[in-house]
C-alpha cells in the first residue's frame, strides 16, 4: 500500500494552516510549505501564530526539486493556475493531489495539467477560521471530505490519504457519493458565502432572521436546479441538509467570503454565482438571484480594489 512520507502544502492561510499545524504536531512526515522568494524571508521572520502559538515550518521555493507523495492546495481559486506552475518540480509518478479550494472546478483544472489519476476530490467543511495577517484562530471543529467520485470500493490513493490523515489526527469523511457531497458544499458557498458578503451577515444573522436566511435559500434553489440538470442524484436533500449544518455554526463567526470583503481581498464569486450562471445558460435554466449577486459582488470587488490602490 502507498505510504505518504513527503508532503507539500500550498497556501498557509485560514485553511492551509490547520493542516500544516496538524501534520507538524502529529506526524513524522517530511512537511514543506511552498512559498515564493518574496514571502520566504517574511514567513521566516514572522512565524504563523495559530491559536496563540507560533509555528515555523520548513519553507521551499518552486525552484527546489523533490517528489511529493501528497500535495495539499489550500490557496484561493484566483491563484490556482499560478500554483500549478509552481508545483511542477514536486509532482512525481505517484503524487496524490488534494485541492481544498472552493467551487467545483479546481480538480478538473489540476487534472488537465497533471492527469486525473493524481487528483482526488476534496473539500473542507467546518467552523470558519479567522485570519488576521499571520494570526489564525480556529476551534478545531471541521472535517476533510475526500475521495473518488464513487467510493463504494476505496482506491489505493484514497486509502493512502485515509491512513495519513489518521496518523496526523486530521478529521475526515469518505462519502460513497462524492459528487452529491461536493454539490452540498457548493450550495453552502453559493447560499451563505454570497449572501453574507452582500448583507454583511454573520451566521447568527442567518440563524435568527428568516428574511436574511431566505436570501441564501433563493440562491441555493437555483443551484439545485442546475445540479439536477448536471446529473446529481438526490438533489431534493441538498437544501434541507445545508440548513441543518448552518444551525451548528457559531453565531458570531463570519464566512470566508465576508472575511475577504472585510480585508478588501478579491472574492471567489466567479466560482460560485459565476458557475451557477454559466450552467444556467448551458441548461436553459433561469438564475436571476445568482446573476444579480455576481454583479453586486463583482462591484464590491472593484470598489475594494480601487480603495486599496488609493
Amino acid at each position: 500500500m502507498k505510504e505518504i512520507k513527503k508532503v507539500l502544502i500550498c497556501g498557509l492561510g485560514a485553511i492551509g494552516s490547520i493542516y500544516a499545524v496538524k501534520i507538524l504536531q502529529n506526524n513524522k512526515a517530511d512537511l514543506s510549505v511552498l512559498v515564493d522568494k518574496a514571502r520566504l524571508s517574511r514567513y521566516k521572520s514572522e512565524p504563523l501564530n495559530f491559536n496563540g502559538k507560533e509555528y515555523l515550518f520548513k519553507y521551499i521555493t518552486p525552484e527546489e526539486n523533490f517528489s511529493a507523495d501528497l500535495i495539499i492546495i489550500a490557496t484561493k481559486n484566483n491563484s490556482l493556475r499560478h500554483v500549478l506552475t509552481e508545483i511542477n518540480n514536486f509532482v512525481g509518478e505517484n503524487t496524490i493531489i488534494l485541492s481544498l479550494l472552493n467551487g467545483l472546478k479546481s480538480e478538473d483544472i489540476i487534472a488537465e495539467t497533471f492527469g486525473k489519476d493524481k487528483v482526488l476530490y476534496s473539500y473542507y467543511i467546518g467552523h470558519t477560521s479567522t485570519r488576521t495577517g499571520r494570526n489564525v484562530i480556529h476551534d478545531d471543529v471541521y472535517k476533510t471530505v475526500f475521495g473518488e467520485n464513487d467510493n463504494t470500493l476505496p482506491s489505493q490513493n484514497v486509502m493512502a490519504v485515509k491512513n495519513f490523515f489518521e496518523q496526523s489526527n486530521i478529521k475526515y469523511e469518505i462519502p460513497v457519493d462524492m459528487e452529491y457531497s461536493r454539490w452540498w458544499k457548493f450550495l453552502v458557498n453559493v447560499g451563505y458565502n454570497q449572501a453574507s458578503a452582500v448583507l454583511n451577515a454573520s451566521y447568527g444573522d442567518f440563524q435568527n432572521s428568516e428574511r436574511v436566511n431566505n436570501i441564501a435559500i433563493n440562491l441555493m434553489k437555483e443551484a439545485v436546479e442546475v445540479a439536477k440538470a448536471y446529473g446529481v442524484k438526490n438533489t431534493q436533500n441538498l437544501i434541507p441538509e445545508v440548513l441543518e449544518c448552518i444551525k451548528t455554526m457559531l453565531p458570531q463567526t463570519r464566512t470566508s467570503m465576508l472575511q475577504d470583503v472585510d480585508a478588501r481581498r478579491e472574492t471567489e464569486v466567479d466560482v460560485f454565482a459565476g458557475y451557477v450562471s454559466e450552467l444556467g445558460k448551458k441548461y436553459n435554466i433561469a438564475t436571476p438571484y445568482n446573476d444579480m449577486f455576481l454583479e453586486i459582488i463583482k462591484a464590491i470587488d472593484d470598489k475594494n480594489q480601487r480603495y486599496k490602490v488609493i
